[in-house]
């Protein structure tokens, strides 16, 4: 059976770097990983391996338009129907499309990353399109549907009072035979009574619900302006989703909302500051006991590199946290927000740790390069200093995503 010998590993959902004599696997089962001592910095170089990293907040249908929103603003690049985004994809032909979402998914792969959860417009054909680039590639795809247009008009939108149209419900319908669930933009997109539907209907089908709030003050004051309550509450009272992305705009008593809720959040500091939006709160959120997941977002703005994600919100942290605060934020706590934080969200075979008896779900990284081999805080190297070229192999379940040409270890 295929092994690893003489590796570090990061071991449960802690990832407490260990020592290991051996760490293999079975098909798509993790059945060795003999342990030795806790390894927090290295005098030579050796392979790392790390539980399959998660992207929880991607757009991958508008990775064929890689940096077309530059210069634009939110409104300009990505608001239905008019947005740049949604004008430039209805040109694109299914294979086209297709082939780009699949070459965004192997660089996904490239990178270590095993999965993501995308939030995916163009109704139907969308969700089918990423459902049969995601059989191709082997790269774990939640796919959360859109409507293909928004089933309200702005007047009735304020009224806020009327039912999905008949035709929404059959989309719909058809939506939840193919994705894993349903996110709109945001609340402002539906009434509060479709809101309540769209509850009623993906929790009778057992799928996943999420909702982008707060990413700038106009979700929440349009929605108070329409219904008397911000965006945030309302997508806590009547939607209850599984995840809600951005809050880059959450106060205080936003995020005592949210942690009191016991809903995951999804951030994207690097998408958020490419817009010229303020970086979202990452250590009240972490101090307040969020469970934190992370997200690159637009392939349009960024690249699906959670390493460069990793950094660039270790670094957010470390200024939010102060000069005073010097150990904070732990390494490791932002290494959680791509690996076994995703259990808390998606539950099932998603543990995001690696242990015995578990899935093959693994990145082998290159601690044998010279910038990497002599750290004297593994924990900080690892979320400050890898790219792309570090990772050697991504498994998931025991099936190779990426293996680069060098790597013979097993």
């Amino acid at each position: 059976m295929p092994s690893i010998k003489d590796c570090v590993v990061l071991a449960g959902a802690e990832l407490v770097p260990h020592r290991c004599r051996e760490f293999g696997w079975k098909h798509d089962t993790i059945d060795r990983m003999e342990l030795g001592h806790p390894c927090t910095q290295l005098e030579h170089g050796t392979l790392l391996v790390v539980p399959g990293l998660y992207n929880s907040h991607t757009h991958l249908g508008d990775s064929a338009l890689p940096d077309g929103a530059a210069g634009l603003t939110l409104e300009e690049g990505f608001f239905r129907p008019h947005g740049y985004k949604y004008r430039e994809l209805a040109k694109l032909d299914a294979t086209t499309h297709r082939g780009h979402i699949a070459a965004a998914q192997r660089y996904m792969a490239r990178t270590g990353t095993v999965g993501h959860i995308d939030f995916r417009e163009q109704g139907v054909f969308g969700s089918k399109l990423l459902r049969e680039a995601s059989a191709t590639t082997g790269v774990d795809s939640i796919i959360l549907g859109q409507f293909n247009e928004s089933p309200f008009a702005e007047e009735t939108l304020a009224a806020n009072t009327a039912t999905l149209p008949d035709s929404a419900r059959a989309e719909l319908t058809t939506l939840l035979q193919i994705a894993d669930g349903f996110s709109e933009s945001t609340m402002n997109d539906l009434t509060d009574t479709a809101w309540r539907e769209i509850k009623q209907a993906t929790s009778a089908a057992g799928k996943r619900r999420a909702i982008h709030c707060l990413e700038n003050p106009g979700y929440r004051s349009l929605s108070e302006s329409r219904t008397g309550r911000g965006d945030l509450i309302r997508a806590i009272e009547l939607l209850e989703p599984d995840l809600i992305v951005h809050l880059t705009h959450a106060d205080a008593n936003e995020i005592k909302l949210m942690a009191d809720s016991q809903i995951s959040a999804v951030l994207n500091p690097q998408a958020n500051t490419t817009l010229g939006l303020p970086v979202p709160p990452i250590m009240p959120l972490l101090r307040a006991g969020v469970n934190l997941l992370l997200g690159t977002d637009n392939v349009m703005l960024n690249p699906p590199n959670l390493w460069a994600e990793l950094n660039f919100t270790y670094r957010l942290a470390r200024s939010q946290a102060g000069e005073a605060q010097a150990s904070q934020p732990d390494p490791a706590a932002i290494l959680r927000m791509v690996t076994s934080n995703i259990a808390g969200c998606l539950g099932g075979d998603h543990h995001g740790h690696l242990a015995p008896g578990l899935p093959a779900t693994f990145a082998v990284l290159d601690f044998t390069a010279e910038h990497l081999g002599h750290t004297r805080n593994l924990m900080t190297t690892l979320v400050t200093r890898m790219g792309a070229e570090n990772v050697l192999a991504t498994l998931r379940q025991g099936r190779e995503l990426w293996r680069h040409d060098a790597f013979d270890a097993y």
